[in-house]
């Protein structure tokens, strides 16, 4: 038997579950979630968390908020803005909002890190029920969904996936290197073709929903689609505030 070369590394494997562990993490607290209301609370339960832990924007009408008559009182007031993000309306809900966490929000997770990325994926959230609540004042409808924090991390992670070296890039890297990509200033990334064409496929499609007034996820519920522009729109403002990668 002969000596192994010095030359002869160990054979690399990539991991069979690519996904950083806080999405992964994350995911797992929204299914979780899901299938409790689903199919352990009795259905008075399940309204019960609906009222308190739903975003609804009649809560908000002055005198309901200085009265604090609503459930919960002030501080359902104040959680609703974050809390309607871990509840879905059906399956399809929850499982197309992780989809696209695990596309995006992995990118991002990756860049960010744990803390930087639970705590941008928050402020989306709360970002998208602000815009929730300014166009849809008083209305006596909950809006649930994890949407608005997720087109955060798509915008956060549009930011640099399609640089020049980054993930998605025309040249791009393979390595971790590929998610540490310096950001260019946002509106000379609107120069890059693939960053437009991206936002303009995905503003047209929550416009088209908007007019249309179609379920996106076979469930029988209209498309917060303003949530989901707000969300966006708080992803790109925040991103340079968040970034640790110095800039370009």
């Amino acid at each position: 038997m002969t000596d192994p070369s010095p030359f002869d590394l160990p054979e690399r494997r990539e991991p069979a579950f690519n996904v950083p562990a806080v999405v992964v993490a994350l995911g797992a607290v929204l299914i979780a979630i899901h299938l409790v209301r689903y199919h352990v609370l009795s259905v008075p339960a399940d309204n019960e968390v609906l009222v308190l832990f739903a975003f609804w924007p009649v809560r908000y009408v002055p005198e309901v908020l200085a009265s604090g008559s609503a459930p919960g009182g002030l501080a359902a007031d104040a959680w609703g803005f974050l809390s309607y993000a871990f509840l879905h309306g059906g399956t399809a809900h929850v499982l197309f909002n992780l989809l696209w966490m695990a596309t995006f929000g992995s990118a991002l997770a990756r860049r960010f890190g744990t803390a930087r990325f639970l705590a941008f994926s928050a402020l989306c959230a709360i970002g998208g029920a602000a815009a929730h609540l300014a166009t849809h004042f008083g209305e006596a409808v909950p809006m649930i969904g994890a949407s608005a924090a997720v087109s955060g991390q798509m915008a956060g992670a549009l930011r640099f996936v399609f640089e020049l070296g980054g993930p998605l890039g025309a040249i791009r890297r393979t390595d971790p290197g590929a998610y540490r990509i310096p950001a260019v200033p946002l509106l000379r990334s609107l120069t890059n073709p693939q960053v437009f064409g991206f936002m303009a496929v995905w503003f047209g499609i929550n416009l088209l929903f908007g007019l249309w007034s179609a379920p996106l996820t076979g469930e029988d519920a209209s498309i917060a689609w303003q949530a989901h522009i707000g969300g966006f729109l708080a992803g790109l403002a925040l991103f340079p505030l968040f970034d640790p990668v110095r800039r370009w």
